[in-house]
């Protein structure tokens, strides 16, 4: 059972850049494969970025190029580098393993808007 818990959202002009931290928990935190997922008003969670426990990283379409995904396993934490940001990032993001368990925190707020 791994604790999630997600900061460094905030408010950002589009084009502006934010970088996400999740802490974890536990020290079987390494072995798993670590995601970032999002979920804006009206539309249903998605996966954005995901890594292994190796590094080999993944993005969905609409952030690749654009989103980061990185981890420290020594200090059992997923970074999301998001740059060039737009509105349609506007979410809560949330990060858990991949595939995710029914056990997810907070969430942290991006909102993109001018």
């Amino acid at each position: 059972q791994v604790q999630l818990v997600e900061s460094g959202g905030g408010l950002v002009q589009p084009g502006g850049s934010l970088r996400l931290s999740c802490a974890a928990s536990g020290r079987m935190f390494s072995i798993y494969t670590m995601g970032w997922y999002r979920q804006a008003p009206g539309k249903q969670r998605e996966l954005v970025a995901r890594i292994t426990s190796g590094g080999i990283t993944n993005y969905a379409d609409s952030v690749k190029g654009r989103f980061t995904i990185s981890r420290d396993n020594a200090k059992n934490t997923v970074y999301l580098q998001m740059n060039s940001l737009k509105p349609a990032d506007t979410a809560v993001y949330f990060c858990n393993s991949y595939p995710s368990l029914d056990s997810w925190g907070q969430g942290t707020q991006v909102t993109v808007s001018s």
